[in-house]
């Protein structure tokens, strides 16, 4: 069985969430598969699917407890450390406040942590 590489599970729940929760069509950015993903991005998505499964080992699952918001919050700060990691001068939207966020992706954050909690 082939093992699958960190970041890939992050990307395939936020394209999922993407598919649920953005209304109309996405920009193809936004669902772009793993094997065509820049690789700073790739590089984000495995160091925050690396956060987000610590955290909930650390716990020992008491994640379960969170509210989706909370789980969400957690996704997107991880994330924001992240991008300034790994741009020298990000977009804004990449680096924007939780509040700030679109629901669509709110909900799609809430959704990654969700699929990895599962996962663990």
């Amino acid at each position: 069985m082939s093992r699958i590489p960190a970041g890939r599970r992050f990307r395939e729940a936020w394209i999922a969430g993407v598919t649920a929760h953005f209304p109309g069509d996405p920009k193809p950015g936004y669902i772009t598969p793993w094997s065509d993903t820049p690789d700073w991005e790739r590089a984000c998505a495995a160091a925050v699917e690396h956060q987000i499964l610590d955290f909930i080992r650390v716990t020992a699952g008491a994640t379960t407890k969170l509210t989706r918001e909370q789980k969400s919050r957690f996704v997107a700060l991880c994330w924001i450390g992240q991008i300034h990691r790994h741009l020298d001068n990000p977009k804004p939207s990449y680096i924007a406040d939780w509040a700030e966020l679109p629901t669509w992706q709110r909900e799609t954050d809430a959704d990654i942590f969700e699929t990895l909690e599962r996962a663990v």
